[in-house]
Parts: C-alpha cells; structure tokens; sequence
C-alpha cells in the first residue's frame, strides 16, 4: 500500500505541474456553475422569447446525467495523461516490474482517482444538479459515470501511444455518450440499438425512473474495462 500510495502522490504532482491537467481537474466545478446559474437563466429567456412554459426544462435531467459523466470523466482523463507521457517513456513498464507490479500501478493511477472522482460527483450533484435527486440516485448516478470514465480513460491508454493520440481518442470515446439521448429523442424499440453504450443505460435510469438501469450501466462499462485492461497490458509489456 505504502508504494501505490506513493506513486499516486507523485501523479500529483505531475498533474500540479501542468496547467492544462489542472483545468482539466477544475473544470466539473465550472461546468456545474454554468449548468446550475446559466442554463435556468437561459431557460427563463426563451421561455419569453418563443412564450412557452418551458423548452430546456424537460430535458434538466439530461443535463444532469452529463454531469455525472463529465465530472469522473475530467478526474480520469487527467490521469489518462499521466500514464500516456510514462508509457511514451517508458517508466509505466519499469514500475510494473517493481514492488509495485501492474496492479498497483493501475490501482495508483485509475482505482484511486476513480474513488477521488466518484466523491466529487456524489458532493457536486446536489450541489449543482437540475433535478430534484434521492440519495440513492446520487450514489448510482455517481457510480455509473464513474464506471463510463474509467471506460473511457482506458480507451485513451490502450489506442494512445502518447498525449497527441490521446488528445484524438478521448474524442472519439466521448462519442459513447451519445447513448443518452436515445431515450429521449428516439421513440420505440428501435432506440435499444445503443444498448452495447452505458450511458444508454443511464438515461434509461433517469428518464424512466428504473434504478436497475444503473447496475446495466455499470456492466457494460467493466466489460469494456477488462477488454481494454488487457489491451493496456500487452502495450506496457513490449
């Protein structure tokens, strides 16, 4: 415990010492402002405007899942990056082969993060969300975006050879989040086609009020993590 402990501090201080993994840390506090100030005031405007009773509103919890989502999403990008400039230096492999071992070394540079950044989505949904939520909501909320962040770190880390393809992945991952408009812009059966994405799922969860749907978030996500897991695995070994 002493040695992930240490290797998650020294992340620390890697990430401290770039200003753009800083913002990228600070940007879920930003985002939630924007979410929970401007976007009612916007709501007030065009409700005047087109003179409606509303146009955004029906959709607040839309906004609320993307927060769930963008708030571990930002914590584990950051971490993302980290790992992408030792593996491009070569010292991801040299740790896996210390004390450490590539366990601890995905403990210290995922796990722990992931825990950092489900903490902050359970303490700033309330604080920012749309909608009014249920503790349990909060917490499996949280739980899924969590899940669908580590999904998409681990995209980055297994198809980025350094931070330039990274930066090209983690476009390409934010896709999967196109599943949670699904269910409410596409009507029928046939919106079950984005089933293989968790955020699908989670829309599902909120749209429908079915809190099951949260556990079939989570699954799909640790599938794609354990496939991607051993993606990351075989590069560190070469």
């Amino acid at each position: 415990m002493r040695a992930i402990r240490i290797c998650f501090l020294h992340m620390l201080q890697v990430v401290r010492r770039d200003m753009m993994l800083v913002m990228v840390c600070t940007a879920p506090l930003l985002i939630g402002l924007a979410l929970r100030f401007l976007l009612p005031a916007l709501e007030n405007i065009l409700t005047g405007y087109f003179d409606r009773t509303s146009i955004l509103a029906p959709y607040y919890s839309l906004f609320d899942l993307f927060f769930a989502v963008i708030t571990p999403l930002m914590f584990c990008f950051a971490a993302a990056m980290v790992m992408l400039e030792e593996i491009d230096d070569h010292l991801a492999g040299y740790l896996s082969v210390t004390p450490l071992k590539k366990s601890g070394y995905l403990l210290a540079r995922l796990g722990i993060p992931a825990l950092c950044a489900y903490g902050a989505a359970v303490v700033l949904l309330p604080v920012f969300g749309l909608t009014e939520l249920s503790l349990a909501d909060v917490l499996l909320m949280a739980a899924s975006g969590t899940a669908q962040g580590l999904m998409s770190t681990m995209m980055i880390v297994g198809f980025s050879s350094n931070k330039l393809e990274g930066m090209a992945v983690t476009k390409i991952s934010s896709l999967v989040l196109l599943g949670a408009l699904v269910p409410y812009f596409v009507p029928g059966s046939i919106g079950y086609l984005a089933s293989p994405l968790p955020s699908f799922w989670m829309s599902k969860a909120v749209r429908e009020g079915r809190p099951l749907c949260y556990l079939l978030a989570i699954l799909p996500a640790v599938l794609w993590c354990i496939f991607l897991g051993r993606q990351f695995a075989r590069k560190v070994a070469k």
